[in-house]
């Protein structure tokens, strides 16, 4: 089977408490596709945020005098570098204008994912609200399996996607931080090659693949395609968690 991605149409602007499930289910049948076993629905993080609450005002935050002291190496706002240390196990690196921490949930990445990109709340300085990465992107993933399979009795994958960049490369890439009834990580070890060689060391990040692949029909902008329908995923689903991703700290040679 052909791997196509799909984007949906009619996902409207989503804010707290949304029905996520009812809102895809409603795209999904204004696109025009019949949802089936097997299908992976990859959703943009920001919209995971958004229904669950995730928007913070800095005008509400105090920095810690830890946060001030990062906030003078990095010139970002101090109540914005607070929020990240919240959301963080550890800093990893800083200079000017650049926060890489370890992610509470384990992802390395700039800022804890905190964003101001479309993002807008309903009082105050509109410069100063930002969003938060899900408090549990494996867990919400894991919800709208379940609600697939608990209304519709079908067992799709879902994904869920943030923007993040790379050691070594400029540019961001999509990215997995959330699993839901699918694999992150496929072992092809002791598979054969072409030449009949069993494999030793192959890991596929497969979820990242697929991550990357709807990134670019998510777009980054103003395109307003949160979510991609994907058929055709060539390795079994399964139960999945975006923890198979991540490099044991014993087995990580440049942190």
């Amino acid at each position: 089977m052909p791997l196509t991605l799909t984007p949906l149409n009619g996902i409207p602007f989503i804010h707290a408490g949304d029905d996520l499930f009812q809102i895809m289910l409603k795209a999904v049948d204004e696109t025009g596709i019949h949802l089936a076993t097997g299908d992976i629905l990859v959703i943009a993080q920001k919209i995971i945020s958004k229904a669950e609450g995730r928007l913070v005002n800095l005008s509400t935050v105090k920095p810690s005098p830890r946060a001030v002291e990062i906030a003078g190496i990095t010139e970002k706002d101090p109540r914005f570098v607070e929020l990240v240390l919240q959301e963080s196990k550890q800093v990893l690196r800083m200079r000017q204008n650049t926060l890489i921490v370890e992610h509470r949930n384990g992802y390395v990445c700039a800022n804890a994912g905190i964003d101001h990109s479309n993002v807008q709340g309903d009082w105050g300085n509109a410069e100063d609200w930002v969003l938060l990465l899900p408090e549990d992107s494996d867990r919400s993933a894991q919800q709208l399996c379940s609600a697939f399979d608990q209304r519709l009795g079908i067992q799709i994958g879902v994904l869920i996607i943030d923007s993040h960049g790379r050691a070594w490369r400029l540019g961001t890439v999509g990215t997995t931080i959330g699993v839901g009834g699918m694999p992150a990580l496929v072992d092809l070890r002791g598979k054969p090659d072409l030449l009949g060689f069993r494999l030793r060391i192959t890991q596929v990040a497969a979820a990242d693949e697929l991550a990357a692949a709807a990134s670019l029909v998510m777009g980054q902008a103003d395109e307003a395609s949160p979510v991609v329908h994907v058929r055709g995923f060539p390795y079994p689903l399964r139960e999945g968690s975006f923890q198979e991703l991540v490099r044991p700290s014993e087995l990580d040679l440049f942190r």
